[in-house]
C-alpha cells in the first residue's frame, strides 16, 4: 500500500529542550543576533569538539561560514583554490565571491572524498611551476571523513592551508577525533536536512581565537568600535539569531542519539538489500566513524534497473530519493574550470542514490522503502 504521507529523505527531528530555550528567548526578548542562547551555543559547540571557549562563531548558514573562512585564509582575486568535484555547490560558491577560481579534484573510491594522491600530484606540479594555490577545501561527504592524514601531509609539505567543510559531518570522527578540528578553519551547517538543525544556520570554528574574532567582526557588518557607525572594511549580515541558537542548543543534546539512529537506518538498508548484487551501501572507510547522515547506495545497472529507474519507482510509491551530488566539473556554472580526473565522481553521480534517512524515520516507513526497492529488482 502506498502511504498517503510522502516519505521524505531527511527532515528535522526535535528533542525535548529546543522549545524550552526558544521560549526563554521570547520571554526575555532576546530576539536578535545577540543573546544568551548564542553565547551558550558557541561555548557548547566548542565543548563538543574539544576546543577552547571562543573558538566558534554561530552564523546564518554554513555557506556564510565557508565565505568567512576562505577570507580568513587570505583567498582573494586571482587566487586558485583546490576542492573536490563531488560536493554540493555551496562548498565552492564562496570561492567565486572572493574573486578566486576553483580547480576540482576527483574522488577516491574508499571514502568518495577528495583523492589524496591526485591532490599531491596537483600540489607537486604547482610547486614546480611556482604557483601554489591559496587554499584547499576538504569536504566530508554524506557524513564520512576524508583521509585527513594523507591530505594534511601533502598540504603541510607545500605550506597550503586547509579549510574543512564539515557541513554534512557533525558527529563524524577521523581516527577517534571529531572532524572539523584539525584545519586552521572549519565549517558546519545546521540546515533543515542536516543531522541536527537550527532550521537554518552554520558554525565557523578555528583554533586561533583571534581569527574567530576577526570573522565575528566581518559577520556583523564590520562596524568599528565606537558610538558612530564607522566602517573601514567590507562586512556582512551573517550572524545567527538568538532564537535559532536556542534550537541548536537543544539539538546538540541529542546529537549522539541522532548519529546512532542514522547509522542504524543505513545498516538496516544494507542488510535488507544484501541479497541484491546490484545494490551496495556507500563504503564505511576504516579510518573513522561514518555518521551516514544520508543512506547512500550504488546501483549497478548492468542487465537490470538503473539508478534513475529506481528513483522513478520510489517516487511512484510516494518516497523521496535523489541522486548523489552532481560533480562540479559537470555543472554548466563551472564549464571553464580545470578538473583533475573526474571519472570516479562522474560514476558515483551516475549510479548513486540517497534514500530516506531521517532519524525519526519509522520502521514501517523504512519497510516501505525496502519493499519498493526490492520489488524494482525483482526480489521478494
Amino acid at each position: 500500500m502506498i502511504p498517503k504521507k510522502r516519505i521524505l529523505m531527511s527532515v528535522p527531528h526535535m528533542g525535548a529542550q529546543e522549545e524550552v530555550f526558544v521560549r526563554e528567548a521570547f520571554a526575555t526578548n532576546w530576539l536578535s543576533t545577540v543573546g544568551p542562547n548564542i553565547d551558550a551555543f558557541e561555548k557548547e559547540f566548542c565543548d563538543l569538539l574539544g576546543l577552547e571557549p571562543g573558538c566558534a562563531l554561530a552564523l546564518g548558514s554554513g555557506t556564510a561560514a565557508i565565505h568567512l573562512g576562505l577570507r580568513l585564509l587570505g583567498v582573494g582575486p586571482g587566487d586558485e583554490v583546490l576542492a573536490p568535484t563531488l560536493t554540493f555547490v555551496a562548498s565552492v560558491n564562496p570561492v567565486g565571491w572572493l574573486g578566486a577560481r576553483t580547480t576540482f579534484i576527483d574522488s577516491e573510491r574508499a571514502s568518495w572524498n577528495m583523492d589524496p594522491a591526485l591532490l599531491a600530484q596537483v600540489l607537486d606540479a604547482r610547486a614546480r611551476e611556482g604557483r601554489l594555490p591559496r587554499a584547499v577545501i576538504v569536504v566530508h561527504l554524506y557524513g564520512q571523513s576524508a583521509d585527513l592524514d594523507a591530505i594534511f601531509e601533502v598540504c603541510a609539505r607545500h605550506g597550503v592551508p586547509v579549510l574543512e567543510d564539515a557541513a554534512e559531518a557533525l558527529g563524524t570522527q577521523y581516527k577517534g577525533k571529531p572532524v572539523g578540528t584539525r584545519a586552521p578553519v572549519s565549517t558546519f551547517s545546521f540546515n533543515g536536512n542536516k543531522i541536527i538543525t537550527t532550521t537554518g544556520g552554520g558554525m565557523l570554528v578555528a583554533r586561533d581565537r583571534a581569527a574567530v574574532e576577526k570573522a565575528r567582526f566581518w559577520s556583523t557588518q564590520a562596524r568599528n568600535p565606537g558610538i558612530a557607525y564607522d566602517h573601514t572594511e567590507v562586512g556582512y549580515n551573517y550572524r545567527l539569531s538568538n532564537v535559532l541558537a536556542g534550537i541548536g542548543r537543544g539539538q546538540l543534546m541529542v546529537l549522539e542519539d541522532r548519529v546512532r539512529r542514522r547509522r542504524e537506518i543505513a545498516f538496516r538498508y544494507r542488510d535488507a538489500l544484501a541479497d541484491i548484487p546490484a545494490l551496495s551501501l556507500m563504503p564505511q572507510a576504516s579510518f573513522g566513524r561514518h555518521t551516514n547522515w544520508l543512506s547512500v547506495l550504488l546501483v549497478d545497472g548492468a542487465g537490470g534497473p538503473d539508478r534513475d529507474a529506481l528513483i522513478r519507482a520510489l517516487n511512484d510509491a510516494n518516497v523521496e530519493s535523489r541522486p548523489v551530488w552532481k560533480p562540479m566539473h559537470l555543472q554548466p556554472l563551472f564549464r571553464d574550470s580545470e578538473t583533475v580526473g573526474g571519472d570516479v565522481a562522474a560514476d558515483l553521480f551516475a549510479r548513486g542514490i540517497c534514500l530516506p534517512s531521517s532519524s525519526n524515520l519509522t520502521e514501517d516507513e523504512q519497510n516501505h522503502v525496502i519493499r519498493t526497492t526490492r520489488a524494482r529488482f525483482g526480489a521478494q
